[in-house]
C-alpha cells in the first residue's frame, strides 16, 4: 500500500458528506463512502437504514456493516491504494467502533478483530472527526430519519463520547474539527487542520 486514506467521522448531520466532498475536489483524489459504494454494499445499507427493520440483532447489525467494509476495501479501497493514490472516505472503520461498539454496547476488541480481518489491516493514515452537538444535529436531521438516526439521545451520546474517546487516544492520527457553523466556516477548519497534518507527515 503506498497510498494514503483520509477517513472523516462524526455523528449524523455533522457534515461529513459535504466536507470530504470538498475536500476530495480541492485535493484532487478519490471519494468514497461506507455503507454502500459497492453494489453488495447498497444492497446492505438498505437493510441497516430500514426502519421497518426494527428487529435486527444489534450482532447482526455489525456483521452487515463489517461484511460491507470487507466489499468496499477489496473493491475500492485497496486496489485505489496500491496504485499509489490517496482516497478519501465518509466513514471507515471507527463509525463501527463508535456506534455499534460505544453505542450498542458490543465487544470492542471483538469488533477491531474482526474489522482487521475484514479490511485486511487498511486502516486509515487521518481520521477527520467532525464534531458537532447533539441537539444542533437534531435540528438538521428534521423529522424523517432512517433507523440508525432514529436510535435515541442516549445512543447518539454514547457515539459522541466514543468518537471523542478514540481521538484523544490516537492524536497523532486524528484531528478533531468543529462543525458548528457555516459550510465555509468549517471547510476552513478541516482545510487548516488537514494541511497541517499533510505538512507534518510527508
Amino acid at each position: 500500500m503506498t497510498g494514503r486514506l483520509i477517513a472523516f467521522e462524526g455523528a449524523d448531520a455533522s457534515g461529513k458528506s459535504t466536507q470530504a466532498q470538498r475536500l476530495a475536489t480541492r485535493l484532487g483524489v478519490e471519494l468514497t463512502f461506507q455503507f454502500g459504494a459497492t453494489e453488495i454494499g447498497s444492497a446492505i445499507r438498505s437493510i441497516l437504514l430500514d426502519p421497518a427493520h426494527d428487529m435486527l440483532d444489534d450482532r447482526a447489525e455489525a456483521l452487515l456493516v463489517i461484511a460491507d467494509k470487507a466489499q468496499h476495501v477489496a473493491e475500492v479501497v485497496a486496489p485505489a491504494l496500491a496504485r499509489g493514490e490517496t482516497v478519501i472516505t465518509d466513514r471507515f472503520t471507527a463509525s463501527t467502533t463508535a456506534y455499534q461498539g460505544f453505542g450498542r454496547g458490543l465487544d470492542r476488541d471483538e469488533l477491531t478483530r474482526m474489522m482487521h480481518w475484514a479490511t485486511n489491516g487498511v486502516e486509515p493514515d487521518l481520521t477527520v472527526l467532525l464534531d458537532v452537538d447533539l441537539d444542533v444535529a437534531r435540528q438538521r436531521l428534521g423529522d424523517e430519519v432512517d433507523r440508525i438516526e432514529g436510535a435515541g439521545a442516549e445512543f447518539h451520546t454514547k457515539v459522541r463520547q466514543g468518537y471523542l474517546q478514540m481521538a484523544a487516544a490516537d492524536p497523532d492520527r486524528w484531528v478533531v474539527v468543529g462543525a458548528d457553523g457555516t459550510v465555509e466556516d468549517v471547510a476552513a477548519r478541516v482545510d487548516a487542520a488537514v494541511d497541517g497534518w499533510l505538512a507534518a507527515n510527508r
